[in-house]
């Protein structure tokens, strides 16, 4: 089953093995041999393990004589960061404007609503445009329900 490059990516790394063998490779290109000593598992299973990360194109193998070390390619990291960032950006705005309303919601506070009204309507006590009669009407506000973050209704 040919997946696309990112999902291939996360798959790879939802084995904490291999997340540990990414930040290994981050710091330092190493041989099988050289990762192989971190683990308790045997020098075959550590290539299986590299295999995966291979596949997915984490990690490439070169040729440096009789050393063949393994390579973090972080083209396919810049992928998975970029794809994660729009992500959270969009969660970001989310709770921001969430905040707002809740801030609104505050007793005290004052709905956007109810201050464009009494923005938009005449203050007691004012003639009404066209007339010399005091406006008697007081302004309006909206009724709102208060619901807290990880409250009950």
């Amino acid at each position: 089953m040919a997946a696309d490059p990112l999902s291939r990516a996360f798959s790879a790394l939802a084995d904490p093995t291999r997340r540990d063998m990414v930040a290994r490779l981050a710091l330092a290109d190493a041989t099988l041999t050289e990762l192989a000593t971190s683990y308790d598992v045997s020098v075959q299973a550590v290539s299986k393990h590299l295999r995966v990360l291979e596949d997915a194109g984490l990690v490439s193998r070169g040729r440096d004589a009789q050393r063949r070390p393994v390579h973090l390619e972080a083209q396919v990291l810049d992928l998975m960061t970029g794809w994660i960032e729009r992500y959270r950006r969009e969660a970001q705005a989310r709770y921001e404007r969430l905040d707002a309303v809740l801030v609104e919601l505050e007793p005290g506070s004052e709905p956007t609503a109810a201050r464009t009204t009494k923005a938009a309507t005449t203050k007691p006590g004012t003639p009404k445009p066209g007339t010399t009669k005091p406006d008697k009407r007081t302004t309006t506000t909206t009724r709102t329900t208060s619901r807290r973050r990880g409250g009950t209704r």
